[in-house]
């Protein structure tokens, strides 16, 4: 979009564009979401940024009325396979605030120096600078929605210091840390204690067909990892989440609020999610999880556009707008799951899953490792695969190479086409993967898992 587009669509306050870039006033220093309620301003007084830390970076502050650090993930970063996009999928997923600027370098196969310029040249923003706009988010979600003690909350988010923290958020919002809790006390929203856990709404553009997402999650459930409960519309979805400082049980809630945009009406809306976290440092890696889950940073306008433009897709997409293609909270586990079934999975969390300290009704284990299961089980496919998960012959991180990944699981001895198809659709979140041996139009590119989402949930596909 040249930047009269850009304007133009802060004009109409249109909420597709929430979170895809971002405007700044030089008059007021405040930077919004497009969607902002605020009167528009003057065009000679608008700057425009692809990422919030960009307009962080050139000393504006969050808007207060649209909150534009909750948007919604740019789609980019999902469709993209470059370096650029590789590094913006690691970035939320917390790889910097945990290995630094070189452990984010060496997952990408490049120096820091070459991934700062990139990053800086496209985005306005080096991987600092990025990762720090993320602190901050995760800061004030857990200054709002906790009872957390604010030097806790200041390194739950990752920040390196107490100064560095207060500074950040003083910079980022114009208020103190104390002042950002008072004022969300102040419109009646009161802290949960912290064994309360976290709740939160995890925000999506455009219409969210939530309905068939719940199904599939539901038809998948491993027991005692999984969970959904409820009637169709107002189901609960719960899991238990392995992460990098601790363990997660989290709970997704199916409800009104998250199926309005069902009928495509609404711009945007959001899924109710609570997080029971042992470590808060993990908020930021839980919450992108699930974002990839959920499939939530999707754009269902462009999936839509293009897909409702082939004559056999059309009367589906007009049918389900907004039909997502869900990923995984687990990327490996969701891979050893492709291959052995729902069975299979139920079997390894019996025989090697790991107990929770303190289970949560029909929630007790976490799925087993890789290692675990290249240990006990190392013969045939199975025993390739976790082996080859454990030693990082195979990487399924946010940052990896989907070509160099699925070139490395089709080297495995008896892992065939479609269940690497499954792995690269799901777990590494590729929008465009169509099943080996299904004759699929160029036309259909770059949404093609999207076309195949349609077709299954149509029953036009098992």
């Amino acid at each position: 979009m040249d930047e009269d587009t850009r304007y133009e669509a802060v004009r109409s306050r249109d909420a597709r564009f929430d979170g895809e870039f971002f405007f700044a006033v030089e008059t007021t220093g405040i930077y919004c979401r497009p969607s902002c309620p605020a009167v528009t301003p003057k065009r000679r007084n608008v700057r425009f940024f692809t990422t919030a830390a960009a307009a962080q970076g050139s000393g504006f502050r969050a808007c207060r009325r649209c909150r534009p650090d909750a948007a919604p993930g740019s789609a980019a970063w999902n469709v993209r396979a470059d370096v650029v996009g590789r590094a913006m999928r690691l970035i939320g997923d917390g790889v910097v605030d945990r290995e630094g600027v070189a452990g984010l370098a060496g997952r990408l196969g490049y120096s820091p120096r070459q991934v700062q310029r990139q990053l800086t040249g496209e985005l306005g923003a080096g991987p600092v600078a990025l990762a720090r706009a993320q602190r901050a988010h995760t800061a004030r979600v857990l200054l709002q929605t906790t009872g957390l003690p604010i030097t806790e909350i200041a390194f739950a988010a990752g920040f390196a210091s107490v100064r560095q923290f207060n500074d950040t958020i003083r910079t980022v919002y114009a208020r103190t840390p104390s002042e950002l809790r008072r004022a969300a006390t102040g419109a009646s929203r009161r802290p949960a204690a912290p064994t309360a856990g976290i709740p939160l709404r995890l925000a999506h553009r455009g219409p969210y067909r939530s309905g068939a997402v719940f199904d599939l999650l539901q038809a998948e459930a491993v027991p005692g990892v999984e969970d959904v409960s409820g009637i169709p519309g107002r189901r609960t979805y719960r899991r238990t989440l392995r992460l990098p400082h601790g363990t997660g049980i989290v709970a997704v809630d199916e409800l009104p609020g998250s199926t309005r945009t069902d009928t495509g009406t609404h711009p945007g809306g959001w899924l109710d999610a609570h997080l029971h976290l042992t470590d808060p440092r993990d908020l930021t890696t839980a919450v992108q999880r699930l974002r990839r889950l959920f499939d939530l940073d999707a754009d269902p306008y462009a999936v839509d556009e293009r897909l409702g433009a082939d004559p056999r897709l059309a009367p589906l997409v007009a049918a389900r707008p907004g039909l997502r293609s869900p990923g995984a909270a687990d990327p490996e586990e969701l891979a050893v799951r492709a291959l052995v079934g729902p069975a299979g999975a139920e079997r390894l969390v019996r025989a090697y899953g790991k107990a929770l300290d303190s289970p949560c009704g029909s929630l007790t284990h976490l799925f087993p490792e890789p290692a675990v299961l290249a240990e006990a089980e190392p013969h045939g496919t199975l025993g390739a695969l976790t082996a080859a998960l454990a030693d990082g012959a195979v990487r399924l991180d946010a940052g990896a190479d989907r070509d160099d990944t699925e070139a490395a699981l089709l080297a495995l001895p008896g892992l065939d086409p479609r269940t690497v198809a499954v792995v690269r659709t799901r777990a590494l979140g590729d929008p465009d993967v169509a099943p080996p041996g299904m004759d699929i139009p160029d036309n259909w590119r770059p949404w093609r898992s999207y076309a195949v989402q349609h077709l299954r949930v149509a029953g036009e596909l098992e």
